[in-house]
């Protein structure tokens, strides 16, 4: 059985709507939470499908986070070996990084719901499928990062540049949010107060853009995963 592993950073960034997609491909999925599991090159093998989830802390952060060190020689070691992954917010980041690039604080945290542009890969990617929610899509980032030469630039926005990247058809990175059914955006809401409070974001903004945007946003991040996933798996 085509199986997949989840890095996932907090409880509350999960699979989410990938948990289902993943299900009716007939793959296997489980998760390692970083920090308490092993995460290393051998936790990962067997596995045909990574997918590294978002998270609060900085890629940067090896000090306080030793984990990291071991998280990013994994992820490297993935990405030469040509598998596919799929990297979201802290994900993306830990792919530019284990790609060579430097990742660092943003001048301004992104958060709440805002449109991306789509470049012309972008247009041909699985990105496309964000048409139906007008290319709106949930932004929770402080950091960024520079493009690897090597990658192909899929989306911007008005305050990121560096938005969403491909590499080859395998390794699809996001610094958005498209997996997170919004319908479950309260969770995000307590697990990030601090965070919210110390940006000055009021919680009630980010609930209303939640209600309003729920349906169109979730059928578009499910249609884009989606594609993403039949892209990869046909060669597993």
């Amino acid at each position: 059985m085509t199986s997949a592993i989840a890095i996932r950073h907090v409880a509350f960034e999960d699979l989410g709507l990938l948990e289902t997609l993943l299900s009716q491909r007939g793959i296997s999925a489980r998760y390692l939470d970083a920090g308490v599991d092993d995460v290393s090159t051998g936790s990962l093998a067997g596995a045909d499908l990574l997918i590294v989830l978002g998270g609060p802390i900085g890629v940067y952060e090896e000090r306080a986070y030793p984990f990291l060190t071991g998280e990013l020689r994994a992820i490297e070691a993935w990405l030469s070996a040509g598998k596919p992954i799929l990297g979201i917010c802290l994900g993306a980041q830990l792919i530019a990084r284990a790609l060579g690039m430097k990742v660092y604080p943003h001048h301004t945290r992104e958060i709440g719901l805002a449109p991306i542009a789509l470049s012309a890969a972008g247009r041909a990617s699985p990105l496309q499928e964000l048409a139906a929610a007008e290319y709106t899509v949930l932004h929770w980032h402080g950091d960024t990062f520079d493009l690897p030469p090597q990658a192909d630039l899929l989306a911007s926005s008005e305050l990121t540049v560096n938005q969403a990247f491909r590499l080859g058809r395998a390794t699809l990175a996001l610094q958005f949010h498209i997996e997170t059914p919004l319908s479950k955006l309260e969770r995000w809401l307590i697990g990030h107060a601090c965070e919210l409070a110390a940006a000055g974001i009021d919680p009630g903004g980010l609930r209303a853009q939640a209600q309003r945007w729920a349906p169109a946003l979730e059928q578009a991040g499910r249609g884009a995963l989606a594609r993403w996933l039949d892209d990869v798996t046909t060669s597993l």
